[in-house]
């Protein structure tokens, strides 16, 4: 073991950032894979990933090959070979411990190479831009290679391919076409419309605009398929529960050689297709961000889309990189539904309303605060309306300083430092109720993508821990309200007033209760109007609404990177037990997260221009990525000698803040700024002033919601 040991900082240190590598070295690489091979699981999940070696991380050496975009990257089964796979139209095998093509494959595409994976050791699926999937035969490494069978029944461009250990026969593919289908490797296949090869048609339930763009097969449980399309939603279908149908309308394009791609995909998405309705009830769950799912409208500039999604080791989670937004991940365990209004205010109010019409003197009825109150229920059970006082709660020292650091970045208008210091402490103190509400105040002054919708959660994770905590009931009304949902912030409003009768004729109240006022008549006028208009909106099937009514909410979001110029941009987890996120960035940069934290913890230049592909060894501390250069690069950690990395970017959160302002923008203006960051200039204003952050006017901004405790 404490060989092992010594060749992970030996071998890790030798190939840093070098061209030429000394054999010596080389096979001292050799040796650690070998001695890596034949270690106990326990000792690779101690070697994979660590804080340790993450801190350490640096460029080993570029692999240079192809002569396009690299839009794909592979490992396989004992990360003894690297595949990759371009716009070049060719597959590269790779030995990746003495940095040299083993294989050149030359795949029969005619359009961009989009995803490869291995079936076998020696046979690979790829998928490409032509609507094709082909199986590439390989033999020995000084053999040639040969193409093997083709299928091409999807009618838009192939985005992702899927294979499991458990069915080492079938390959899942998704296309624009919006159809997931399954290949069979064992049998001949030859396209026709009889062959029943549809697991899942999305143009069903979406409706004819709807697109796969990526899709993952759960490791520990098989027969669990997760798909991510060109929205926000995710799927997670049973695949038992789900008979393989046909495709319908198949033979008129296929028959028609002179039909074009777009033209065939034109004619898949007119046509009426599988009317089998082969998704049962019950057999898919959705996923989708609550913000996202509880909005009524879009408004932003970019579309969403699913760019990416994997599932963590142990088969629980799932992580999910999403357009023009953020990283999440849910827990495929939990029933986790978005709430704004959650039910104990609903009851309370209910309540409240049944004494007001029943007694004559409404006045003294609404002083009573504990008057038809119902219990809140809290982590240590229930808690009596007749303390209605906010607990104290003793912070340790440590975290104490670590709070303070933060209100001060918070009145220095530095909201993402803030947040950061917030999120550390609560990692070290999940229970305090201060922590989440004062982080809720940094998240409604910071307002990046999903920031408000964040605080609300922290509101209510607050009242949890502390019912009578003031400052989060008045957030939780002013987070509503800076949502657009003037209803619901009506209802907490009414709860805050009730609840808490001493402060109810504050000066804060009072605005607030003002722009809800505002905005609830404005709704009530705007009512008429919008019966009005006729929206050609795409319809969806009654399942279908009903299914993204009751999607589940994620549990965790990782926030730096932007995700809006590419369609797939992966992110993957990091370490045996999914300790750290990672995700490439159109900024050129890949972001590695602490997991429980949500902290930015490493930021390294991968790409000139942009990074898409992340993939992490299955057993050391090594990673592949690629983006827009032809150029693989590996990263592993440097030698402990006190040496920079000059790929390393050090000033993490400028490069967030110019993400996040990005993906705010409308494409032009994300144009302009990208020029202007990459080029040196002040993209921050006055620190987070700028485009897309808030700036919060003094008479306009209640002090009850700013003021950290």
């Amino acid at each position: 073991m404490v060989g092992v040991g010594v060749g992970v900082g030996v071998g890790a240190g030798v190939g840093a950032g070098a061209g030429g590598v000394p054999d010596n070295l080389v096979s001292v690489r050799c040796l650690l894979h070998r001695e890596t091979l034949g270690a106990t699981r326990r000792l690779q999940r101690r070697l994979h990933f660590t804080t340790h070696l993450v801190s350490r991380l640096g460029l080993e050496t570029d692999l240079k090959g192809h002569y396009g975009c690299v839009n794909c990257l592979e490992w396989n089964t004992d990360g003894t070979i690297l595949a990759s796979a371009s716009d070049d139209l060719r597959i590269i095998l790779w030995d990746p411990f003495r940095y040299k093509t083993k294989n050149i494959i030359t795949t029969g595409h005619n359009g961009n190479i989009f995803s490869v994976k291995f079936i076998t050791p020696h046979v690979l699926a790829t998928c490409a831009a032509d609507f094709t999937v082909r199986v590439q035969v390989v033999g020995e490494p000084r053999d040639n290679t040969y193409i093997g069978s083709e299928c091409s029944c999807h009618y838009g461009r192939v985005k992702r391919l899927t294979t499991t250990p458990e069915c080492p026969n079938l390959v899942w593919s998704a296309g624009e076409d919006g159809l997931i289908l399954q290949h069979d490797i064992r049998t001949s296949h030859t396209c026709k419309s009889d062959s029943p090869i549809v697991l899942v048609n999305l143009l069903n339930q979406v409706g004819r605009y709807a697109e796969a763009k990526c899709l993952a097969i759960n490791p520990r449980r098989p027969e669990q398929l997760a798909v991510g399309a060109n929205d926000f939603y995710v799927r997670l279908y049973d695949r038992r529960m789900i008979k393989l149908s046909k495709l319908q309308n198949s033979s008129s394009p296929s028959e028609n050689p002179t039909m074009s791609g777009l033209e065939r995909n034109l004619f898949c998405r007119s046509s009426q297709m599988d009317t089998d309705n082969n998704i049962p009830r019950g057999c898919v769950q959705y996923f989708a961000p609550g913000h996202l799912s509880t909005q009524d409208n879009d408004s932003t500039h970019q579309k969403k889309a699913t760019t990416y999604l994997t599932f963590s080791s142990d088969g629980n989670e799932l992580l999910v990189n999403l357009g023009s937004e953020q990283v999440y991940l849910f827990d495929i365990n939990t029933n986790r539904r978005a709430t704004l209004l959650e039910s104990f205010i609903i009851q309370h109010n209910h309540s409240y309303e049944k004494i007001m019409a029943n007694n004559t003197n409404g006045f003294n009825a609404a002083g009573n605060s504990d008057v038809g109150k119902p219990e809140v229920e809290t982590k240590n059970g229930t808690v009596s309306t007749d303390a209605n006082v906010s607990k104290e709660y003793i912070l340790p020292k440590n975290v104490k300083d670590i709070k303070e650091k933060a209100n001060k970045e918070v009145h220095d208008n530095n909201y993402t430092a803030a947040v950061h210091l917030y999120n550390q402490a609560i990692s070290l103190c999940s229970d305090c109720a201060v922590l989440y509400s004062n982080r809720a105040a940094a998240l409604m002054r910071r307002n990046w993508a999903g920031d408000v919708y964040a605080a609300i959660r922290d509101c209510y994770t607050a009242i949890h821990y502390d019912p009578y905590h003031v400052k989060s009931h008045f957030r939780l009304a002013k987070a509503l309200m800076e949502l657009k949902k003037a209803k619901e912030a009506h209802e907490c409003l009414i709860y805050f007033k009730d609840k808490f009768p001493k402060q109810a004729n504050a000066h804060a109240v009072w605005l607030l209760q003002k722009d809800i006022n505002l905005a609830l008549n404005n709704l009530e006028s705007s009512a008429f109007a919008d019966e009005q208009n006729d929206y050609d909106l795409e319809p969806v099937s009654q399942s279908e609404r009903q299914l993204r009514v009751s999607s589940n909410d994620y549990c965790h979001r990782y926030l730096g990177h932007c995700n809006t110029t590419t369609d797939i941009k992966e992110a993957n987890f990091l370490g045996q037990d999914s300790q750290f996120i990672v995700a490439g960035s159109d900024d050129g940069y890949f972001f590695i997260w602490s997991r429980q934290t949500g902290n930015i913890i490493r930021c390294l230049k991968g790409d000139e221009s942009i990074v898409n592909c992340i993939q992490v060894h299955p057993t050391m501390c090594l990673i592949a990525t690629s983006g827009i250069e032809s150029i693989v690069r590996l990263w592993s950690p440097r030698p402990e000698d006190g040496g920079a990395e000059p790929r390393e970017i050090l000033d993490v959160a400028d490069a967030a803040i110019a993400n996040q302002q990005r993906m705010q923008a409308d494409p032009f203006e994300a144009m302009l700024l990208n020029i202007t960051y990459q080029g040196g200039g002040n993209v921050r204003g006055s620190r987070e002033g700028g485009p897309g952050a808030r700036s919060g006017s003094p008479e306009r901004d209640p002090p009850i919601a700013c003021r950290t405790s």
